[in-house]
């Protein structure tokens, strides 16, 4: 395990990928959640030097501060299941009755493992995926779990289609069928957080823009789309109708993946960038702040060196 201070992290590299940065080189895709006091970010984890999404494994951080995180080391991996063998992606977690769970994604489909500690040992809990391939008419990735005021849960999931299932309360059987929601301009990343009577769904949208750049330090440059923007949408459910009310935040990355949580009574947003390729991406955070009629202000960063992949010194 290492403990690492949040001042250090900022300079690592070299070069200013983003404007805080909080996790060790290199994670992404942060699910942040508070228990006991505690926050705890749930990401993907990035291989470096990687060409591809060929992520393996899973690491958990914690802080009391927000500004030293604690790695409590990988809390779960491709390993301990037997019915996938790639793409370790953006997970979610959860807490219900005195148990933890950990919603994770691998080859097109979405599992989930049960541990009584937030940092694990986490175990495959039903020895087959929750949400396969071929029944939900979208590419199941990004699963997140909402635990609504009534103890309802929901796992939201979904690429170019957004998707949602209600959970029993063992929180590893679905209950009802899988429900197809219009969101506007919806790619991916799904979160969900409530704010006194409003639904907030976020996620990574698709007003995306072409931009040449090389995808590797020394690379030849080509034309690749950036869904770099997190946008949302409002309701006063759960499952819709969805109102679209613009974008939070670009990262000026090739992809994003947030999460939003209030923290003593602040609301931040946890995001990644890229960084030295678009393989190797590093975790941020950002307050978040609302305007009285409850839309949230949006997030202005500095565009310079981000677009740049520039070797890490």
């Amino acid at each position: 395990m290492r403990i690492l201070p949040v001042v250090l992290l900022a300079f690592l590299g070299g070069r200013a990928f983003c404007q805080k940065q909080i996790l060790p080189d290199y994670q992404a895709d942060p699910s942040a959640h508070v228990w006991q006091g505690t926050t705890w970010i749930y990401p993907s984890h990035d291989l470096p030097n990687s060409q591809d999404w060929a992520m393996t494994d899973w690491h958990a951080f914690s802080s009391k501060d927000l500004k030293t995180w604690k790695d409590e080391g990988v809390i779960f991996s491709l390993d301990s299941i037997t019915w996938a063998k790639k793409w370790a992606w953006a997970p979610d977690a959860a807490f219900r009755n005195g148990t933890y769970y950990f919603y994770f994604p691998a080859d097109g489909m979405i599992g989930v493992a049960t541990a009584k500690t937030p940092k694990g040992p986490f175990k495959d809990a039903l020895g087959k995926p929750l949400i396969g391939k071929n029944e939900s008419g979208t590419f199941v990735i990004d699963p997140c779990v909402f635990q609504d005021t009534d103890g309802q849960a929901y796992l939201y999931f979904g690429q170019n289609n957004s998707r949602v299932v209600k959970l029993k309360d063992d929180m590893v059987t679905r209950e009802g069928d899988i429900i197809n929601m219009d969101v506007a301009n919806f790619h991916e990343g799904s979160w969900m957080h409530k704010k006194g009577d409003w639904y907030y769904l976020s996620y990574c949208s698709r007003e995306a823009e072409s931009v040449e750049m090389p995808e590797y330090p020394g690379g030849a440059p080509k034309k690749v789309k950036y869904n770099s923007r997190i946008a949302y949408s409002v309701s006063k459910s759960p499952l819709g109708p969805w109102q679209y009310k613009g974008v939070i935040i670009d990262n000026y990355s090739r992809n994003n993946h947030h999460s939003i949580v209030e923290i003593k009574k602040k609301w931040y947003l946890f995001y990644h960038v890229q960084g030295p390729s678009f393989f190797e991406r590093r975790v941020c955070m950002e307050p978040l702040r609302f305007r009285p009629d409850g839309t949230i202000v949006p997030i202005d960063l500095p565009n310079t060196g981000l677009r740049k992949v520039a070797a890490v010194k």
